[in-house]
């Protein structure tokens, strides 16, 4: 199992493991560099409906992403009561879906070229399907756990091809906004779980999961596939029915199609990137950059506070932790959004550095109140510290740390090897997150204080790493931000 699975995909500009990787629009750079021309085309409005169709329902597997990440949050101690879990069985549970995920992202590449966008899309809802069905008829550990598995599985596929599939077919000047659809709905099924696990049995949210995806299976016998793929395996005359669909019949799809051609062809005249290439000279800077920013996301602690954020509310002495999690999950959506605008009008560099200083002041808080708490001192002011600064942190993340990392690796990598160093990104990614899910009741359990102010502490780490070895990447072409790492 290789990991230059995901070369062709990524390097034709179509995404890899996450929202930002679909925010340089390559087609388009190619096509300005080599033909000198804007390339305008009109879109009428058959065409932005079928596009849009086509998005909405690829990002019901992103709502599933998200309702999967979510649900372990607000169904811990209901779990482990009816299920008589010790400390140890339910975090390895909420962590195993980061295995499942991990393992989904490094076939992902291969299974989305050898079965297309949709059936990558279809074999993920299977896995996640039953992963959900197993979770909701589980008697004991095992299942809990294979369920868990499989679900982060089929999440890990997502995480790969619903972004590659936007990417593929949409229009040059809507591409970046559908992108953010993808992240915003991930963030919507996420705080949709926390809100109905607030007031549902763990069994029935997991039931609840299945919605979406049975929503993706139906939705897609409706939508093309990918004009890209099809062009890619030599299926030219399907490739030619998919972009007249997306693009509208009364649309002249001959210069876009020859340009697609155009640019698959000169794709594979490329030389085959290896692995050991990442260590030469011209790459290393960007290889510490994205692999270094991409570890700072992971232990500033998200998937720990995340997975586990009902629990933490009630170990600090919240009599009951449904007002927290609403306010996560409410507060979670808009903020993603802002973060969303800013991207492409405050900088990547600067919007960064300010999310990473509200994680530290979110677990600086968090930590004082447990801190207060274990000397006894201000009882009363513990637990509204506590949501205080876990909303902090939640805010603060995602207005930057969770996105901007994603669009950063996306843009520093040359073309030649992209594919591989995203692999080796998202490897590290997943990695770093089943790390911080697995230990973080065990460190909290060990000492709460400290670990959320080790958080904090890589908080100022990720704040110092970005302001000394980051380039802005904002309003630059991939030449000058290449110029501008090696210089």
């Amino acid at each position: 199992m290789g990991i230059e699975e995901y070369k062709d995909d990524v390097e034709s500009g179509e995404s890899g493991n996450g929202i930002g990787e679909l925010r340089e629009p390559f087609i388009q750079q190619l096509g300005r560099h080599k033909c000198g021309r804007d390339d305008r085309r009109i879109e009428n409005k058959g065409s932005i409906a079928m596009v849009l169709l086509s998005t909405f329902v690829a990002v019901c597997g992103s709502f599933s992403f998200g309702t999967c990440v979510g649900y372990s949050a607000p169904t811990q101690a209901a779990i482990r009561a009816d299920l008589k879990l010790s400390l140890a069985e339910y975090s390895m549970f909420g962590s195993l879906v980061t295995i499942g995920a991990m393992l989904g992202a490094i076939t992902s590449g291969r299974i989305a070229d050898f079965m297309g966008r949709k059936g990558a899309m279809r074999m993920s809802s299977g896995f996640c399907i039953t992963g959900w069905l197993a979770i909701f008829f589980s008697k004991g550990s095992f299942s809990l756990d294979l369920g868990r598995f499989f679900t982060g599985y089929g999440i890990g596929i997502i995480s790969y091809v619903v972004p590659v599939y936007i990417a593929e077919i949409a229009p040059k000047n809507l591409r970046g906004g559908l992108a953010t659809a993808n992240q915003l709905m991930i963030v919507i099924g996420s705080s949709v779980s926390f809100l109905i696990g607030s007031i549902v049995t763990w069994r029935t949210l997991a039931l609840s999961g299945i919605m979406p995806l049975i929503s993706l299976l139906i939705g897609l016998c409706f939508i093309p596939e990918s004009p890209r793929w099809l062009a890619k395996v030599g299926r030219e005359k399907d490739f030619q029915v998919a972009l007249g669909r997306l693009r509208g019949k009364d649309t002249d799809i001959s210069e876009e199609a020859a340009e697609i051609l155009d640019y698959i062809g000169s794709l594979e005249s490329l030389p085959k990137a290896k692995f050991l290439d990442l260590f030469q000279s011209k790459h290393v800077r960007s290889v510490v950059i994205g692999v270094g920013i991409m570890v700072c996301q992971q232990f500033v602690g998200i998937n720990g506070i995340g997975f586990y954020a009902a629990e933490t509310f009630v170990a600090a002495g919240l009599s009951s932790s449904n007002i927290g999690t609403i306010g996560y999950a409410c507060i979670q959506i808009p903020i993603t959004l802002l973060g969303a605008i800013l991207m492409d009008k405050s900088g990547r560099r600067p919007l960064v550095m300010v999310s990473a200083s509200g994680t530290f002041l979110g677990c600086f808080i968090t930590g004082i109140a447990f801190l207060l708490k274990g000397q006894n001192l201000l009882l009363e002011w513990v637990p509204m510290l506590a949501v205080a600064g876990v909303l902090i942190y939640i805010a603060a993340f995602s207005i930057g740390m969770g996105s901007v990392p994603w669009v950063i690796m996306s843009e520093i990598f040359p073309i030649n090897v992209k594919g591989i160093a995203g692999s080796l990104v998202v490897l590290v990614t997943w990695l770093g997150a089943w790390i911080v899910s697995y230990t973080y009741n065990f460190l909290m359990s060990w000492n709460a204080p400290g670990t959320l102010f080790f958080y904090g502490g890589c908080s100022l780490v990720t704040i110092v790493f970005v302001a000394k070895f980051v380039p802005e990447t904002k309003g630059k072409t991939l030449e000058e931000i290449q110029a501008s790492i090696n210089s």
